[in-house]
């Protein structure tokens, strides 16, 4: 029998319940809607469709659904043959440069974000950053935006917590001469200078509910009118967001729209804390050491045995950004061949255990009850890092987990239905 694969609208057919009819046993319909809720994209799946893309349907998300529908046939991965993701990279020898695209480190868990990037980076969805204050979320953002493509392309970053609430508006989207006081000329705004490369919006959880609703038009719509205007301008770019705080939470406390929320978070990556990778925290300094000492033209070349281990025995709240503020005011206040303990700040005084002291990461152990996640939470987290694996790919990253995508539908729509309940 002829196989053919079917891109459908669900208003245009009649709804669901002709899809199955309409693609019968062998070929694969992609169905589509401007109603984008998961909801549709259940009821989708649910009656035969291979995929759901709402609309609009960027290039790249078309053509993935298009090879995941052929491999289907051809034996390679779709929704009923497990994957082989490509194989990771060969980790560096501790003697090696560890540099990744502006990170520094060579832990497990920084080997498994620069790996996300790569995958993440080719693709045109959304791409949602978590992590605290400090754990370098838009040097990721710049990174996805690297490896994206071609040398030249706009990188727009916005953090949305430096803002007042009434200019977020005018910095996102522009405005035009008499706006609003102050308006003397027009003036495009961030989302018009990030056309055709990206966007990122830092700290994202921090904007106001209703320019979330504007927010959320514009990424559904790819149009916008500057503040003021009435003319309509399109753009073609990718959205990278970012948060220091728990976005579910947010969600739940109704501080952040779900239906953005969603909209967003197709890719995620989940930034390690620093005292998470403590066998990162030495080279960091080391690398930033050295950078600071050639701009201020120190003689500094390392740190000495002391000074080692009590950069290695803090605990770094502040992250790459404290660690780095700390090297680099040592660098401008003192001068030497080693960073001496003397010339480190107070708070980083006091005796490091013998393991940190010796550079030896101590062996995990049993969590204590009240820090063990709900079996619902892991399975969300199991799912979406899947999801996220394979560059929002749903019937590929259901394979994986060999579970349907109707399950994956499914189940995001009940996290939906629980944070907005």
């Amino acid at each position: 029998m002829s196989r053919a694969i079917i891109l459908a609208d669900i208003d245009t057919i009649g709804g669901p319940a002709n899809i199955a009819e309409i693609a019968g046993t062998t070929s694969r319909l992609i169905a589509t809607s401007s109603a984008g809720s998961l909801n549709v994209a259940l009821a989708a799946v649910k009656a035969g469709a291979f995929d759901f893309l709402p609309k609009p349907i960027g290039a790249k998300a078309l053509i993935q659904g298009l090879e995941a529908a052929v491999s289907s046939w051809n034996g390679a991965p779709g929704p009923t043959a497990r994957p082989q993701p490509p194989p990771l990279p060969a980790v560096r020898s501790s003697a090696e440069p560890a540099d990744f695209a502006g990170f520094v480190g060579r832990s497990p868990a920084m080997q498994a974000v620069y790996e996300q990037i790569r995958r993440m980076a080719p693709s045109s969805a959304p791409v949602f950053i978590t992590g605290e204050s400090g754990t370098g979320k838009e040097v990721t953002a710049e990174a996805i935006h690297a490896h994206a493509g071609p040398e030249g392309r706009p990188f727009v970053a916005l953090n949305c917590s430096a803002i007042p609430k009434e200019l977020m508006e005018s910095e996102i989207f522009g405005h035009v001469r008499g706006a609003f006081t102050g308006a003397s000329e027009n003036r495009a705004g961030a989302a018009e200078m990030a056309d055709g490369g990206t966007l990122f919006l830092d700290e994202l959880a921090e904007m106001d509910l209703g320019l979330q609703a504007k927010l959320l038009r514009f990424i559904q719509t790819g149009s916008f009118r500057r503040v003021g205007g009435n003319e309509l301008k399109r753009v073609d770019l990718r959205i990278v967001s970012a948060t220091n705080r728990d976005p579910f939470a947010e969600v739940e406390a109704g501080r952040f729209r779900a239906d953005l929320f969603y909209r967003l978070h197709v890719l995620p990556i989940a930034l390690p804390a620093l005292r998470e990778r403590p066998e990162d925290i030495l080279p960091l300094a080391e690398a930033f050491l050295t950078r600071y000492a050639e701009e201020e033209g120190r003689g500094f070349h390392g740190f000495d045995p002391e000074a080692a281990a009590l950069i290695r025995a803090s605990s770094w709240p502040g992250n790459v950004r404290q660690l780095q503020n700390v090297v680099r005011r040592i660098v401008v206040l003192h001068d030497g061949s080693a960073v001496t303990s003397d010339m480190l700040p107070p708070g980083l005084s006091g005796p490091p255990s013998p393991a940190t002291a010796t550079g030896e990461i101590s062996k995990p152990r049993a969590s204590a009850p009240d820090t063990i996640l709900p079996f619902r939470d892991q399975e969300r987290m199991i799912i979406e890092a899947a999801v996220a694996a394979f560059d929002g790919n749903i019937p590929r990253a259901a394979a994986a987990l060999e579970i349907s995508a109707s399950t994956i539908y499914r189940k995001r729509q009940a996290w939906l239905d629980r944070l907005s309940a």
